[in-house]
């Protein structure tokens, strides 16, 4: 049953598909599954949102045009929520199998979670590939429309948002890595 679900996958790969080919909600759309097929795809990429958040520790400012170029996963999170003890480890999964030049995962604890539960939480869960930002004043959350939490977004290269996701999901399942893998023109 496996095999069934990675052939539009393979297939994609094997003729060529490329990132901007992986982007149409047609190539992705087979490929969710389980939790997965509440995974949003728009038909066409939404405009690129400006947003600053607060980078973890030194207090300093990053932005979404520190991440141009890459496949980007933005999950919004909160160190109170359920559900995204759940998904975090999973999320932290992707980073290690797929970050680098063209992929890359971007946490930002939304709302009310200081530094130091922040760091208690990816302790707690044994994380430390992940950014451990923060949205302080819920201004980049509500810039993407976030109404709970957890939130996840894929973004492409140029910042538009292609993917949108509400509540935790199975980050680590062989459906996440498949979509993933697609976007950055690797086999998983």
């Amino acid at each position: 049953m496996r095999l069934f679900r990675l052939i539009p996958l393979y297939l994609a790969l094997a003729l060529g598909a490329n990132a901007a080919l992986a982007t149409d909600a047609e190539t992705l759309g087979p490929l969710r599954d389980g939790t997965l097929k509440r995974l949003i795809l728009h038909s066409e990429p939404k405009a690129a949102k400006t947003i600053e958040f607060q980078l973890e520790d030194d207090g300093g400012v990053g932005t979404l045009e520190d991440y141009a170029g890459k496949y980007v996963l933005v999950n919004f999170w909160a160190t109170w929520c359920a559900p995204c003890r759940k998904e975090m480890p999973q999320i932290a999964e992707l980073q290690e199998e797929f970050g680098g030049d063209k992929f890359e995962v971007l946490t930002l604890a939304t709302g009310r979670n200081s530094p130091a539960g922040i760091k208690k939480f990816f302790e707690e869960n044994g994380i430390n590939n992940l950014p451990r930002h923060q949205d302080p004043g819920s201004a980049a959350a509500r810039e993407f429309g976030v109404v709970a939490l957890p939130i996840t977004v894929i973004l492409n290269p140029e910042g538009q948002e292609i993917a949108r996701l509400i509540g935790d999901a199975e980050w680590n399942s062989e459906s996440a890595k498949a979509i993933i893998a697609t976007l950055v023109g690797t086999e998983s």
